[in-house]
C-alpha cells in the first residue's frame, strides 16, 4: 500500500503547488485561461495504481481536459463575477448522459421530481428557516448533510421515495459534492418574498425551480446563469460541448460498475482550479503579500507533514485526514500569532451573520458558505492546537499538534519571512492585527487552505479503490464550528439519516 499513499500525496501536493506557483507568478496581473495549463499538466500525470479503477481516474482526468479545452475555445479569460460557477457545469451534463443511458435511472429521477412537488410543507419550512437565518451560518451547498444545506433537504425528500437505493444515493450525490446547477435551495423563495410575492406563490415557484434542475439540468443551469448576468462565455455551448466530450468516459464508468453517485461527482470537483482557484479574483486577492504568504506557508506545512508520514500510513483515508488536519492547524496557528483563536472568530462571524441577514434579506443563498468552511477549519485546528499546548506546557519544546496519530510540522510557518515580519505591512510599532486581517480576507475564500485541489485529488484516488460505494455526501458528523460553540442546531442534521 506504500505506493498508493505515496501516489496520493505526490499527486495532491503537485496539484496544490501548480495552483500556488501559478498564482504567485501572475498575482496582480490579468488572468488568461491558458495560465491554468500548469494544473492541467499535473492532472495529466495522474496514474492508476494496483487496486484502483482506471474508469474512475479517467472521470477526473478526462473531465479536466474537457473543461480546459472547451473553456479555452469559448473565451480567453473569465471575469471574477463568473468564475465561481465554472465547476457547476459538469454534473448537469453528466446527469443527462445517465438519463439517456439508463432508462431506469431516468424513471427514478421522475419519481423523485414528483415527490418534490408533493413536499410543499417540508420545502416551505426549510426555505423559511434559511431565509430567516434560523440555522445560523450554514453552507447551502455543503458536501455533508448539515442543517439548511441543499443535501439535507434533498435527503429528507428522498427518504420517502420508492426507488432503488443506489438511485437515491446518486441523486443525493448530484446535489452535494456533485454540483447539479448553481442553485441553492431557498434562493427563489427569498428573492420573490422580497420582491412582494405572497408566501404561497414564493413557495410554489421555489418548488418549480427545484424540480427544474432535475428535469432539464443543462437548460436550468443556462437559465440560472442568464438570470445572474453571466458574460464571460456561452454556458449552454460549454455544457453541450463538455457533454459530448465526456459521453464515452461516463459510459465506460457505467460499464465498469462505478456507482452513479461517484460518476456524477468526480468530474465536477476536480475542474475548479481552471478559472476559479486560478482566476482573476485570486490574482486580485493575492496581490497582498501577507495573503500570499498564508497560502504558501500553509501549503508547505501540508507538504512537509504528509511526506514525513507516508511510511506510517495504514489506510487510504489517513492521508486525506492528515492533509486537511495539518492545514487546519497551520491556519489556526497563524491566527493565534496575533492573539486570536477559533472560538473568538466563530463567535464574531456567527454574530455578524445574524446582522447580515437583517441587512440583506435577499442575500444570495451561498453568501456565508465559505465563512462556514473557514470556521470549521480553524475550529478543527484549534482542537488540535489546544491539546498540543497543554502537552507542551512550560517545557519550551516546539509545538507539535497531533492529527490521527501523526505529528504536524509547523516549522514552515516560523520560517516564512513575510508571516514572521508583520511590522513590514502596517504601522511597525502597532502591527498586531496584520495576519488576522489577512485571514479575514481568506475567510471569504479559503479554497487553497482547506484545500480543494488536495481534497479533490485524494478523494478521486480513494474512490478509485472503492468504486461501488458512493463517496458523497460525507456521512459523518461534520463537527460544525458554529453548532459546536454558538448555535443549537444538531437536532436538524441528517448525517445519520443519509440514504
Amino acid at each position: 500500500m506504500f505506493e498508493i499513499y505515496e501516489k496520493m500525496v505526490n499527486e495532491a501536493i503537485a496539484a496544490q503547488k501548480a495552483d500556488v506557483e501559478t498564482i504567485k507568478k501572475n498575482r496582480g496581473g490579468n488572468f488568461k485561461v491558458t495560465d491554468t495549463k500548469a494544473y492541467l499538466d499535473v492532472v495529466n500525470k495522474m496514474g492508476v495504481a494496483d487496486g484502483q479503477s482506471k474508469s474512475v481516474i479517467d472521470l477526473h482526468v478526462d473531465s479536466v481536459n474537457a473543461h480546459y479545452s472547451t473553456l479555452s475555445n469559448l473565451t480567453d479569460t473569465v471575469r471574477p463575477e463568473d468564475d465561481p460557477f465554472v465547476e457547476h457545469y459538469q454534473t448537469p451534463a453528466v446527469l443527462e448522459i445517465l438519463y439517456e443511458e439508463d432508462e431506469t435511472f431516468k424513471k427514478s429521477t421522475d419519481k423523485f421530481i414528483e415527490a418534490i412537488g408533493k413536499s410543499e410543507a417540508l420545502i416551505g419550512k426549510e426555505v423559511v428557516r434559511r431565509y430567516g437565518g434560523f440555522y445560523g451560518p450554514t453552507c447551502v451547498v455543503d458536501f455533508a448533510l448539515i442543517p439548511g444545506s441543499t443535501s439535507n433537504i434533498v435527503n429528507q425528500i428522498l427518504k420517502g421515495v420508492d426507488i432503488p437505493l443506489k438511485h437515491k444515493q446518486a441523486l443525493l450525490s448530484a446535489k452535494s459534492w456533485g454540483m447539479n446547477t448553481s442553485y441553492g435551495i431557498g434562493e427563489t423563495f427569498a428573492k420573490q418574498v422580497e420582491s412582494g410575492a405572497t408566501l404561497t406563490k414564493a413557495i410554489e415557484n421555489e418548488i418549480d425551480m427545484i424540480k427544474r434542475i432535475y428535469e432539464s439540468p443543462i437548460d436550468a443551469q443556462t437559465e440560472l446563469m442568464n438570470a445572474a448576468g453571466h458574460e464571460s462565455f456561452d454556458v449552454n455551448k460549454y455544457m453541450l460541448n463538455y457533454k459530448k466530450k465526456m459521453e464515452k468516459t461516463v459510459k465506460n464508468a457505467v460499464d465498469d460498475g462505478v456507482h452513479y453517485g461517484n460518476i456524477v461527482t468526480v468530474p465536477a470537483y476536480c475542474v475548479g482550479d481552471i478559472s476559479h482557484h486560478i482566476a482573476q479574483s485570486t490574482y486580485n486577492m493575492c496581490k497582498d503579500d501577507m495573503i500570499m504568504a498564508v497560502i504558501e506557508a500553509t501549503t508547505a506545512v501540508m507538504e512537509s507533514t504528509l511526506k514525513k508520514a507516508i511510511p506510517s500510513f495504514k489506510s487510504e483515508y489517513q492521508p486525506l485526514s492528515l492533509a486537511t488536519g495539518s492545514s487546519a492547524c497551520a491556519v489556526e496557528y497563524i491566527l493565534e500569532l496575533d492573539g486570536f483563536n477559533a472560538p473568538m472568530i466563530v463567535s464574531l462571524l456567527t454574530e455578524r451573520f445574524h446582522n447580515y441577514v437583517q441587512l440583506y434579506a435577499d442575500r444570495g443563498a451561498a453568501a456565508e458558505l465559505h465563512n462556514c468552511d473557514f470556521m470549521d477549519m480553524i475550529y478543527r485546528g484549534w482542537n488540535y492546537l489546544d491539546k498540543a499546548r497543554r502537552m507542551k506546557n512550560g517545557s519550551g519544546e516546539p509545538l507539535e499538534p497531533n492529527v490521527a496519530g501523526f505529528k504536524v510540522d509547523l516549522e514552515p510557518l516560523n520560517q516564512n519571512e513575510v508571516l514572521m515580519n508583520p511590522q513590514r505591512y502596517a504601522y511597525p510599532a502597532c502591527a498586531i492585527s496584520v495576519r488576522f486581517s489577512s485571514l479575514m480576507r481568506l475567510a471569504d475564500y479559503p479554497c487553497l487552505l482547506t484545500s480543494e485541489p488536495v481534497t479533490a485529488t485524494m478523494m478521486t484516488n480513494i474512490i478509485a479503490m472503492h468504486k461501488e460505494s458512493p463517496a458523497s455526501p460525507a456521512r459523518v458528523c461534520k463537527d460544525c464550528a458554529s453548532a459546536s460553540l454558538v448555535d443549537f442546531r444538531h437536532d436538524y442534521c441528517q448525517w445519520k439519516e443519509a440514504v
